[in-house]
């Protein structure tokens, strides 16, 4: 693995954010609005209900966890598809890059798209509702981590899917996710989903993550276990996610359809 291929392949994405106004703001735009909104909402809740005495501090918590976790993903396909956007996708696989640097540089690259969305939220956070995800502590930096392993395997999985059925596949990008959500207990405990459907969001990294998120925040116990089994689990679906990638480049490229994908 050559790592000037890779930091160069990296730097090409960060000049195309930097010279380009739009893409920054589009970049702050959404993490800053679901804070308004998660916000608001929350300070409703905390007026009009006896559940959380903190429900602003924790609902706006997971939101912008979660935010994380979708940036980190739709960075990913973005970078992805920035490439057949571009008309650049021949030329990426022609090049003497190996699939592995390409995977390592858009891994790379994707947590600086994903840290220019979520920094400004999260300090907007601190003096508009008195929140701040910084109050986790130390845990924060391993739920972190699982979060972009995991939103990162959903990046390969969508470029995957786009390698093999073309842009048709693009709208799963923007789907993925959403899909996960309700699953991913993210607002609300796991206790609230059916038993049946509680064995099939526990295969998830997410529900261990976001439990350990409102423990360490109600009742100011963190249990390492739980975290670092959320870590395992995100860095087994990468493991999974990359193989998948190389089964549709593969796939791909003796269909002869890779050189259509970006035209």
């Amino acid at each position: 693995m050559n790592f000037n291929k890779i930091y160069a392949l990296g730097l090409r994405h960060l000049y195309l954010i930097s010279n380009s106004f739009p893409r920054v703001l589009d970049l702050i735009y959404w993490p800053t609005i679901q804070i308004f909104l998660w916000g608001f909402i929350s300070k409703f809740f905390t007026l009009n209900s006896d559940y959380y005495s903190n429900t602003v501090g924790i609902i706006l918590t997971a939101a912008i966890l979660y935010d994380f976790l979708f940036r980190s993903s739709i960075s990913y396909n973005m970078m992805f598809l920035e490439e057949i956007w571009s008309r650049n996708f021949t030329n990426l696989f022609i090049a003497p890059i190996k699939i592995s640097e390409i995977i390592a540089a858009l891994t790379f690259t994707a947590i600086l798209r994903t840290l220019i969305g979520l920094v400004p939220a999260a300090l907007i956070a601190i003096p508009l509702f008195g929140v701040s995800i910084f109050k986790i502590g130390p845990p924060l930096v391993f739920l972190l981590i699982s979060l972009y392993v995991f939103g990162v395997t959903l990046g390969l999985l969508v470029t995957s899917g786009l390698l093999r059925y073309g842009p048709s596949f693009e709208n799963i990008a923007w789907a993925s996710l959403f899909f996960l959500a309700p699953l991913g207990c993210i607002y609300y405990p796991i206790e609230i989903l059916p038993d049946w459907l509680q064995t099939f969001s526990k295969l998830l990294p997410l529900v261990y993550i976001f439990e350990e998120m409102r423990n360490i925040l109600i009742n100011d116990v963190v249990n390492y276990i739980e975290i670092f089994k959320a870590i395992a689990i995100s860095f087994a679906y990468f493991m999974f996610g990359v193989i998948i990638f190389y089964w549709s480049y593969y796939g791909a490229r003796m269909r002869g359809t890779l050189i259509n994908i970006g035209e």
